[in-house]
């Protein structure tokens, strides 16, 4: 049987706006087993990033429950959660913005140490964040450099580890590498695959980058205005992709290899619906080229299309 760490079941987040309620995670639902990485990819504004915050609490779900390690923490105090967040961390998709710019390297790393008293002894404190340091990868003598005075790299490793330094086992990774150069990406990708397998770390790693995610991913989650649409295996959501937006996601990626033949782009067309109050029908339907009467008069449910594969489509078998 496997070791779910993550179960999430019919979260939803809505946010009261002037012109309505806005659907901004509307009934989702996955798991996560020990040691994996869930990708969750789309455009800007589908909801991961919320997705990620509302399972961590950093915004309070409107509804549906979270399990982390069996424990609902969808339902404790604010103390506890204080406690459980030693083992649910993320890191921050802006590692400028995220640092306090009056703080030092050594003072960011060394926050959350002091904040939860893991450890009391100065000597201590200090001689783990050089640990820390050295964990991924900064030079001791930036130990008191402030943020501007470092590179986007440098910033996202502090970030990786003010996360590390709670000893977590879960770690939310908020577009992480989206705000850095190409060659910095790789270096940052490369150091969390690291320290999963040297810590056994789980992770959900959230990107717009479905070239990123394939290196990266054991399984892709596909989010579409604040719903789940497609969920399998990385190398099985590549090989075939069921629902038409993954198709077209797909379709985008550049291939950088001469002689190569390339399948032939999709492009998408139409209105994008809106998230307020959205109406009883596909979210997709609108630029879907296969949109038939059932799609607009009822919303699909998350399927298990084949085993593991689960697809949001009515048309679903058309595709298979």
């Amino acid at each position: 049987m496997a070791d779910t760490i993550l179960e999430v079941r019919n979260l939803k987040k809505y946010f009261k706006t002037a012109r309505g309620t806005l659907h901004a995670v509307d009934d989702v639902s996955f798991t996560i087993e020990r040691g994996k990485t869930l990708g969750i990819v789309g455009e800007s504004g589908c909801g991961k990033s919320t997705t990620g915050r509302a399972i961590l609490r950093l915004l309070e779900p409107t509804d549906g429950k979270v399990f982390f390690n069996g424990i609902d923490i969808t339902s404790l105090s604010n103390f506890k959660m204080r406690q459980m967040r030693r083992e649910m961390q993320i890191i921050f998709q802006d590692p400028f913005s995220s640092l306090d710019p009056r703080k030092t390297v050594s003072q960011t790393i060394a926050e959350p140490i002091i904040e939860n008293r893991l450890l009391k002894d100065k000597k201590a404190i200090e001689a783990r964040v050089h640990e820390l340091m050295d964990t991924v990868g900064l030079a001791q003598r930036l130990v008191n450099s402030y943020p501007h005075e470092l590179d986007g790299g440098r910033r996202q490793r502090i970030g990786i580890a003010r996360a590390l330094a709670m000893e977590p086992k879960f770690i939310v990774c908020d577009e992480p590498v989206s705000a850095l150069d190409v060659s910095i990406q790789a270096q940052i990708l490369n150091l969390l695959q690291e320290l999963k397998e040297k810590m056994g770390l789980t992770f959900i790693f959230i990107t717009h980058d479905l070239s990123v995610v394939n290196h990266f991913a054991d399984e892709i989650a596909v989010m579409y205005l604040g719903q789940l649409i497609e969920k399998a295996p990385t190398e099985e959501l590549f090989d075939h992709p069921v629902h038409p937006y993954t198709r077209a996601l797909l379709s985008a990626i550049p291939i950088p290899e001469v002689g190569i033949e390339r399948p032939e782009r999709i492009l998408l067309k139409g209105e994008i619906s809106s998230p307020i109050d959205p109406p009883e029908e596909c979210r997709f339907a609108k630029r879907c080229i296969y949109t038939c009467e059932t799609c607009r008069k009822s919303c699909p449910k998350l399927l298990e299309a084949s085993p593991g594969h689960f697809v949001s489509c009515h048309l679903w078998k058309d595709f298979m």
